[in-house]
C-alpha cells in the first residue's frame, strides 16, 4: 500500500496547477459510480428469482476536498461500502451468508470538452471477504455444505479514464480501467486486471414530479485472473428517475456471467439474472 500511496501523491502533484479555488466538502460527486461495476458504492438490493437470494448493497462515497481551476474540477474523497449475500429470512431477520467489504479513497478529475466531459479517477481500495452466521449450520455445528472460509484480501489501486457526452435527449459514457493489487490472498489470484464499459441513456420525459426520466443500458467487461484470466460480463437495462449525473432512483434488470462477485466463492463461474434498484446519491 505504501507504493500506491506514493503514486497517489505523485498523481495529485502533477494534475493540480499552482492557482485555483480550494473547496472543503464540495457539492455532489465529481464522478458518479459506474452503473455496471459491481465494486462501486451504492445503496440498493438485487433480487435473484431463481433462488430468491438477495445481493444487499450498503455504501457511500463522499468528496471531501475539491479544487477548481477554470472549468476543470479536481476532488479527493473516501469510499466505504459492502455487499452481502442474503440466502434466507428466519426469525424476522435476513440470513447473511457472505460479505464483501471495501474501504479506501479516490482522486478524480473532470475536464469539460465539447458536448461532454473527460473524466479520470484513481482509487485505492482495501477489499476483504467473509462468511457470516448465515453460512454456519448451528444445528450440526459446522460450516454449511462443508465450505470453509477463505482469508480473501485484495489491496488494490485502480486508474479509470472515461468520456461522457451530453446531448439534449441522450447521453453516452464509456470508460476503461486498469488495476493492480499490491496484496492478494489467496496468492494464486492474479494481481493485474482490466475492464471496459459503457452507459447509454435516452430521456423519455422531463416532467416526472419536475424531474426527468431516463431509460438506460449499461455494460461492463472485466478481465481478471481468479485464478486463470477469464472475461466477466455484467449487463443492465433500467430506468433512472432523475438527472443522469445527479441524485436519483434506479430500477433495473441485470444479467451477469463470470466469476462469483462474492469473493468467498470467487472460484465459481456463475450465470445470474436479477431484478433490483439502487439510489444514486450526491
Amino acid at each position: 500500500m505504501k507504493k500506491i500511496f506514493l503514486l497517489t501523491i505523485f498523481f495529485v502533484s502533477q494534475i493540480i496547477p499552482q492557482s485555483g479555488k480550494f473547496i472543503f466538502l464540495p457539492d455532489g460527486l465529481n464522478i458518479l459510480p459506474f452503473k455496471a461495476n459491481m465494486q462501486e458504492a451504492r445503496l440498493g438490493i438485487l433480487y435473484f428469482p431463481d433462488n430468491a437470494n438477495l445481493k444487499v448493497d450498503i455504501g457511500n462515497a463522499v468528496d471531501i476536498l475539491g479544487y477548481n481551476f477554470d472549468d476543470d474540477k479536481f476532488a479527493m474523497g473516501i469510499e466505504f461500502m459492502a455487499y452481502a449475500l442474503s440466502t434466507n429470512y428466519q426469525g424476522r431477520r435476513l440470513q447473511i451468508d457472505a460479505l464483501d467489504g471495501f474501504f479506501g479513497g479516490n482522486a478524480s478529475l473532470s475536464i469539460p470538452c465539447e458536448n461532454g466531459n473527460l473524466l479520470f479517477r484513481f482509487r485505492i481500495i482495501h477489499n476483504s471477504a467473509h462468511f457470516v452466521d448465515g453460512h454456519y449450520d448451528f444445528k450440526n455445528d459446522r460450516w454449511s455444505k462443508n465450505i470453509y472460509p477463505i482469508p480473501f484480501t485484495q489491496d488494490f489501486g485502480e486508474i479509470t479514464s472515461a468520456y461522457h457526452t451530453n446531448f439534449e435527449m441522450h447521453e453516452f459514457k464509456y470508460y476503461g480501467s486498469i488495476g493492480y493489487s499490491s496484496l492478494v490472498r489467496p496468492s494464486l489470484i492474479k494481481k493485474w486486471w482490466a475492464n471496459i464499459g459503457w452507459e447509454f441513456y435516452i430521456k423519455v420525459t422531463d416532467n416526472f414530479f419536475e424531474k426527468p426520466v431516463n431509460v438506460f443500458v449499461a455494460n461492463q467487461i472485466k478481465l481478471a485472473g481468479m485464478p486463470k484470466y477469464k472475461l466477466n460480463y455484467n449487463n443492465m437495462l433500467g430506468i433512472k428517475l432523475g438527472e443522469v449525473e445527479a441524485k436519483g432512483v434506479v430500477f433495473y434488470f441485470d444479467y451477469y456471467l463470470g466469476n462469483n462477485y462474492f469473493s468467498e466463492y470467487y472460484y465459481n463461474r456463475i450465470k445470474k439474472f436479477g431484478i433490483g434498484f439502487f439510489v444514486d446519491f450526491l
